[in-house]
């Protein structure tokens, strides 16, 4: 008989399977992670691991969102359906930032993904700089020029948290 941590773990792997391809269950989520739970609605909610957020399942839809370090360990899998693009060095920077992805910029992205997808974002040299969900598909992201292709949520650079009015009380114009 499976315990409870056991059944859950064996759901989120399967989850992750079936969003983000066969075998990446076991990459994004290992052994040592650390599930929680919702206090309302008694279902799983978070998925750390060492105390660093991997994913967070989404309510609305059943599928996970996931953080930079979930990006990490799914690029791990390293399969060819690993929901990802690659955009131009120029646009790095700004997407590090958390900027969103613009169809121009993106050099290569695999066909298969369609829109509202988790989208792993790197840079020519296959580094991280972003994760953020699909606005286009595949397909739309490699032909138009003009539009958002992905809505990054969280770049690998921390954005100032400093309000303006804050930065021009201390002196900061507008830091």
């Amino acid at each position: 008989m499976h315990s409870n941590r056991n059944r859950e773990l064996l759901r989120i792997r399967k989850l992750a399977d079936f969003q983000f391809g066969r075998g990446t269950g076991e990459s994004l989520f290992p052994e040592n992670v650390e599930i929680t739970i919702s206090r309302k609605t008694k279902k799983i909610r978070y998925i750390y691991q060492n105390g660093t957020l991997l994913a967070t399942l989404r309510p609305t839809n059943g599928f996970f969102s996931l953080s930079l370090a979930g990006a990490r360990n799914l690029m791990k899998a390293s399969g060819p359906n690993i929901p990802s693009l690659e955009i131009r060095e120029e646009a790095s920077n700004f997407i590090r930032r958390g900027g969103d992805v613009f169809a121009k910029h993106v050099t290569s992205v695999n066909e298969e993904i369609r829109p509202g997808e988790e989208i792993i974002v790197l840079s020519p040299l296959c580094e991280i700089v972003g994760v953020g969900r699909s606005m286009l598909s595949g397909c739309e992201m490699k032909s138009f020029r003009r539009g958002i292709a992905v809505k990054v949520r969280k770049g690998t650079i921390e954005k100032n948290k400093c309000k303006k009015k804050q930065c021009h009380i201390r002196g900061n114009k507008y830091a």
